[in-house]
């Protein structure tokens, strides 16, 4: 399973699943510790990664409470938006953007693309980026300044348009992949695991119409996997931890 790219279950990673995880993102020391215990982390080892994660700027600290800043919000924000897609009904229009600021400098530049990606957009050629105007959502303050937006249409096969400007192909096999490794896991700390890189490759889906999508497009399923997952890892939290 490394071509899926697992990353190791650590003290740090523990925490800030959990944490993205339940709303609000605020839970007390004592119960992160019991989740913890759950993956067989010492409690020392928990405590020091809040630490550690309150000296990075990852969590806020008040009263025995840690809390997500606004940055990891901001992710919360993104993975909710992964699991539960704000789409809209697709006519057949496509959102343009064309880069008409000038004079970037490298920040600027580097905040547009990750923007660009959080909206999912694929870059068609440089300057201009596109998809189905079929995703409703907020546009950051980095692309309105640097960004004109307009309304088109393809002439050609807008379905052959995507599969170029998204591979398709490869984001299936992988999700295939995760399917298969997250039924066959079976301890709790290795579906954990698992659960973590599917909602990772989630937000890399990019949520195109149906009709432009291949036959057995596996992202309503994988989704289906996640939230059953997140259902039985909360029972568990609230069994275990909550209690």
């Amino acid at each position: 399973m490394d071509s899926l790219e697992i990353r190791p279950l650590t003290a740090r990673s523990v925490v800030l699943s959990t944490l993205l995880g339940v709303h609000p993102p605020r839970l007390p020391a004592r119960y992160l510790v019991r989740v913890g215990d759950l993956f067989g982390i010492a409690e020392g080892t928990i405590r020091v990664a809040l630490s550690r994660m309150v000296a990075a700027g990852d969590l806020v600290q008040s009263g025995g409470t840690y809390t997500l800043t606004e940055r990891l919000l901001a992710r919360q924000a993104r993975q909710d938006e992964a699991r539960l897609p704000p789409t809209r009904p697709w006519d057949g229009a496509w959102e343009i953007a064309v880069i008409t600021a000038e004079r970037r400098p490298a920040a600027d530049r580097a905040a547009l693309r990750q923007a660009m990606s959080t909206l999912r957009l694929a870059e068609l050629r440089e300057g201009t980026w596109l998809r189905p105007a079929n995703l409703t959502r907020p546009r950051p303050e980095p692309v309105v300044r640097q960004c004109t937006f307009l309304t088109g249409r393809p002439e050609e096969d807008p379905a052959v348009l995507a599969a170029s400007l998204w591979d398709l192909d490869a984001w299936t096999a992988k999700a295939d992949a995760l399917r298969t490794a997250l039924a066959g896991a079976t301890a709790i700390a290795e579906r954990f695991t698992y659960a973590a890189a599917v909602l990772r490759h989630l937000l890399n889906d990019p949520l195109l119409p149906p009709s432009l999508l291949p036959a057995g497009w596996p992202g309503p399923d994988l989704r289906a996997r996640y939230e059953a997952f997140e259902a039985d890892f909360e029972q568990l939290l609230t069994t275990h931890v909550l209690a």
